[in-house]
């Protein structure tokens, strides 16, 4: 059962409006899925919104310390902070047959690296607390990682710092074209093992502001994402200034792949996905404790 502190956010007798400080990575999928909320373009039913971005893993931290009322955090990173957030089942960004991408500067397989010429040699990844890598260890447990920022990965990849690296965001729609070779893409790799879609992101709400407050951020954040989705030339004009670089035509595409029904609602399929990526992390001894994931519905 999920267990919820007393909501302490506001007093009644307070007329300044609650805060809710809204956390995400500064992208185009996050950009497009709070439009709404950032613009003023649906009812906040009294509630105040602030919306801070950050990097995934910057977050990941963040969360553990319960820094922000609403976060972006990833599927891999709630075994660590459960004490202080639930999931919500809305705002997910799912992969589905695609996912982080495992770049590299020159042709390579699973082989090389475990047991080939380019055995032992460091990959790069986006953090240890994302999801990204969490499956990277599920496809290989013996790679040996170095954690370099997300935005950087591509560039220290191609100017040989790095033999190979672990790509999320937009590069997975632009890496080809930028000379890259793939050597995995893990969405595809967890479909072929699992039948399942990838879990990477969720939306995290903190414990303490109380069953009544978590239920109407969760409906506000389901409003936000379809008034977006309703509305997707000006949500993806508004989004457009996180693209890093891609076309108007390449966002639309990202943004299409992690803002769609499952993010609507993370439904039974991709919460059983969770499920065993967790339980599956744990008895490889990636995480440190099993646990059973909440979610709240929206």
């Amino acid at each position: 059962m999920t267990s919820f502190a007393p909501a302490s956010i506001v007093s009644p007798t307070s007329t300044e409006k609650p805060l809710i400080r809204v956390a995400h990575s500064p992208d185009s999928d996050d950009a497009f899925m709070f439009y709404a909320l950032a613009q003023d373009k649906i009812d906040t039913e009294g509630l105040r919104f602030e919306h801070v971005l950050c990097d995934i893993e910057t977050l990941n931290h963040e969360a553990l310390k319960g820094t922000y009322e609403l976060t972006a955090i990833s599927y891999h990173a709630y075994p660590y902070l459960a004490d202080k957030y639930v999931m919500l089942d809305v705002g997910a960004s799912i992969g589905d047959k695609y996912g982080p991408v495992l770049i590299s500067n020159e042709p390579m397989t699973k082989d090389d690296l475990t047991t080939g010429k380019f055995k032992d040699t460091p990959i790069a990844v986006p953090g240890l607390m994302t999801s990204a890598y969490l499956g990277l260890k599920l496809w290989e447990p013996s790679l040996n990682t170095v954690v370099v920022p997300f935005d950087q990965i591509m560039e220290r990849v191609a100017s040989g710092e790095f033999k190979a690296g672990l790509i999320i965001h937009e590069g997975q729609l632009t890496y080809g074209a930028e000379g890259f070779h793939k050597v995995v893409d893990l969405g595809e790799w967890w479909f072929a093992t699992t039948n399942l879609p990838l879990p990477l992101g969720c939306n995290a709400i903190r414990r303490d502001l109380g069953a009544e407050r978590i239920a109407q951020v969760a409906r506000l954040l389901k409003q936000s994402i379809q008034y977006s989705l309703d509305h997707r030339e000006a949500g993806l004009a508004h989004a457009m200034q996180y693209s890093r670089g891609l076309t108007t035509a390449q966002a639309d595409q990202f943004v299409g792949m992690y803002v769609n029904h499952h993010t609507i609602q993370a439904g039974a399929e991709v919460k059983r996905a969770v499920r065993l990526m967790l339980a599956m992390g744990a008895d490889m001894g990636i995480i440190p404790n099993k646990i059973e994931p909440e979610f709240v519905d929206a």
